[in-house]
């Protein structure tokens, strides 16, 4: 039986090495979690400026113009510590995740995972900021899950395969917040938010369980 078993053992070792070497396994669920509890707050705060949580159909346009430059400033560093604690709290539990698994959580794979992370979110961020400065902020939300989700998917390829459907479930949410221009803000709390939270939960119930 011994005997049987052992070159199974060492087929297993050997995709445990190669999958290691090809794709950046040290994801941690906890780090999906923490961005999207960060999210959820920052969609707080940001509802808190603009009053339409309840009532819906927010035309940020309309209130930018009307608030000015004060309700720019607010939401963007809003967004801009949205960002900084997700990325922080991320970054924290993926290192923590590597050290546990002896994986090192910086090399030729991780490079690979980050430029093509990198280069939609780039593309993404230059178009929304020409949006922004056309006027046209209502597309800001919606064009935020689609270029996210873009970048998931488009990376997906160097770490654990469910990223991709967290990229499908962004990019979903950001093509039907086109049509409902109004709700931005719910559409970005469900997928950056709740999302996240969901994904983070069944990464770490598969993967980090035991």
């Amino acid at each position: 039986m011994d005997k049987q078993q052992q070159p199974l053992d060492d087929l297993q070792h050997i995709k445990q090495m190669m999958e290691r070497s090809s794709r950046f396994i040290s994801l941690s669920g906890l780090s999906g979690i923490a961005a999207g509890i960060c999210a959820l707050a920052g969609a707080w705060f940001a509802s808190q400026k603009i009053n339409c949580w309840v009532t819906g159909d927010c035309q940020l346009s309309l209130l930018i113009n009307s608030a000015g430059d004060a309700l720019i400033n607010d939401l963007f560093w809003i967004a801009t510590l949205t960002f900084v604690g997700a990325f922080i709290s991320a970054f924290v539990f993926t290192y923590l995740r590597s050290r546990k698994n002896g994986t090192p959580i910086w090399g030729a794979t991780t490079m690979r995972l980050f430029w093509n992370m990198v280069i939609p979110l780039g593309v993404g961020a230059v178009f929304l900021i020409r949006m922004m400065q056309m006027g046209e902020f209502q597309l800001v939300a919606p064009g935020c899950l689609i270029f996210y989700g873009l970048a998931l998917v488009n990376a997906s390829k160097y770490t654990l395969s469910e990223v991709r459907y967290l990229g499908y479930g962004q990019i979903l949410l950001g093509m039907f917040n086109l049509w409902w221009v109004g709700y931005g803000l719910q559409f970005w709390t469900m997928g950056f938010g709740v999302l996240h939270i969901v994904y983070g939960i069944m990464m770490w119930w598969k993967y980090e369980r035991k």
